[in-house]
């Protein structure tokens, strides 16, 4: 059996937004987020929370993010979002608070069934708690869960659940050793 792209068929899926707000949207996310040239922080916010995306205090959004739905979209307290991090949102991405994503990292949480001859889509909620680190260039697949204070190294990729409290490195991820956090330095 082969794939067979010409029976693709993602009817089933609804982004929710409603037609008109997914497309005004699309010109916000590509004007406001998607390059350098509004730095304000202050105003993205205001416009995610207009779109109904959960966004807690303090939080700070570097120049060039992607969002793809700020409807299914939650950031905690004091988050940090970097500089060209996509969040690919087809399901639900919880960000906790004090929370980082480094620069040009992916949260995808759509992917598809390799094993379907219709190359069905799959969807996935993300859920990364409390004081995550995702490093540079690090990928968050859909489905997964990262415990509090779980560390995904730098051009790394997660395919499932990270515990709190870990390091994890590679690709896939695997832990390698508990992280520690001093207050002295």
């Amino acid at each position: 059996m082969k794939t067979r792209l010409d029976l693709y068929n993602n009817s089933w899926y609804d982004p929710g937004g409603g037609r008109l707000k997914r497309l005004l949207w699309y010109f916000i996310n590509h004007l406001i987020f998607n390059h350098g040239l509004l730095p304000i922080n202050g105003l993205k916010i205001s416009i995610l929370r207009l779109f109904g995306g959960k966004i807690g205090k303090g939080v700070v959004l570097k120049p060039s993010v992607n969002i793809k739905y700020p409807w299914r979209l939650s950031i905690g307290d004091y988050a940090w979002i970097g500089e060209g991090v996509w969040i690919d949102n087809l399901g639900q991405v919880e960000i906790g608070a004090h929370a980082c994503l480094s620069q040009g990292c992916l949260l995808i949480s759509g992917n598809h069934n390799y094993r379907s001859e219709k190359f069905d889509l799959l969807v996935g909620d993300i859920a990364l708690e409390e004081g995550v680190w995702i490093g540079t260039k690090a990928v968050v697949c859909g489905g997964v869960r990262a415990g509090s204070h779980a560390v995904l190294s730098a051009g790394s990729v997660a395919s499932s659940n990270l515990d709190a409290w870990m390091i994890y490195r590679g690709n896939p991820a695997v832990p390698v050793r508990k992280r520690e956090i001093n207050g002295n330095y």
